[in-house]
């Protein structure tokens, strides 16, 4: 508290010609400074000490309002009903993932917190509101790290008569319309995250698995025969190892092995394949022709078996019209076409 005259500097700025100065709260520990204060860890647990150590972080925190604000404008504009739905279920589902259980005690019944919004979101196309999406609050009781948390919030939506080439198309517009608001909201700080960006939203790549796949395989200078013959153990992968690593690709060897003798068919396989030896690498195999930022990819098509919920493909039943995708290597969404069989 300062406590004096009001006055005006030499250089003509009204202050205050303090008489009196009263120390109101006292801190118990010293605040840290930029240099200090850059333990990751230490950061994430304790928010308010990074936004007075590190200030610029504070615009990570408006970016994210102006983003949630794009993206109601983006789905409201689109004729989409932004809905809420339960997050205490009785039964789990809507992804694979651990839940929290939780107990309500007025009707003495164990619930779950919600992993995904999905199920009620569909009861709600099934009543007849055919574009509905909610920025939803979830719930998984699993690992803890930088990128995953255990309670995050989603973008889920449901569009009726529409295919995943619909959705494939409106990401990609999103994602333009969303980037374009947060620019217009944070010009300054925007423009620098553009500058260093080692991506690019100007153009997309969409890759079928089995395709990603083969790729992965000849950038690493690996015969197509690879995934069968790991999971036969008919797998020289000593020397394997070495063109792969000619090919500077470091593949986890024993893992891929694990997991692909636990696969009971092709299409398990293929998906055990496919996150081995091609998702790693998606930043590498896949740039722009100048080769200096890398694009993002719609990994398409999806074997049924690991698929439950999506539609099986015409062209074949063995695939489903299914993507995911990845922007500079980090999975963003997952979406398909909805199984509409009713056996």
């Amino acid at each position: 508290e300062a406590e004096g005259t009001a006055m005006a500097t030499q250089k003509g700025e009204l202050s205050v010609k303090a008489t009196k100065l009263r120390l109101l709260t006292k801190a118990y520990r010293p605040l840290p400074t930029k240099t200090s204060f850059k333990d990751v860890e230490q950061r994430y647990r304790m928010r308010y000490v990074d936004l007075v150590a590190n200030p610029e972080v504070a615009s990570v925190f408006r970016a994210r309002s102006a983003l949630v604000t794009a993206l109601r404008e983006f789905f409201d504009t689109r004729g989409f009903l932004e809905v809420e739905t339960p997050t205490m279920h009785t039964v789990i589902g809507g992804a694979a993932a651990k839940p929290f259980h939780t107990h309500h005690n007025a009707l003495d019944m164990n619930l779950f917190m919600r992993i995904a919004p999905e199920l009620f979101l569909k009861r709600l196309v099934v009543g007849g509101f055919e574009r509905v999406y909610e920025l939803a609050r979830c719930y998984r009781n699993e690992g803890l790290s930088t990128r995953h948390n255990p309670e995050f919030t989603m973008l889920e939506y449901y569009q009726a008569f529409a295919t995943y080439e619909t959705l494939m198309d409106q990401t990609e517009s999103m994602l333009r319309f969303v980037d374009e608001r947060v620019g217009r909201a944070l010009p300054e700080a925007h423009a620098a995250w553009a500058k260093a960006r080692t991506f690019t939203f100007d153009t997309f790549a969409r890759v079928p698995m089995k395709e990603a796949v083969a790729k992965a395989l000849a950038k690493a200078g690996l015969p197509d025969d690879v995934p069968s013959r790991v999971a036969a153990e008919d797998a020289p992968i000593k020397e394997w190892a070495k063109a792969a690593k000619a090919s500077k690709r470091e593949i986890d060897w024993a893992n891929f092995r694990s997991g692909a003798k636990k696969c009971d068919s092709a299409g398990e396989l293929l998906f055990c394949a496919y996150e081995y030896l091609a998702e790693p690498f998606l930043v590498q195999d896949y740039r722009t022709p100048m080769g200096d930022k890398s694009v993002p990819v719609f990994v398409m098509d999806y074997p049924f078996e690991v698929s439950p919920l999506a539609r099986k493909k015409d062209s074949d039943p063995s695939l489903v019209d299914r993507f995911e995708l990845f922007v500079d290597g980090r999975e963003l969404c997952n979406a398909f076409s909805e199984l509409n069989d009713p056996a």
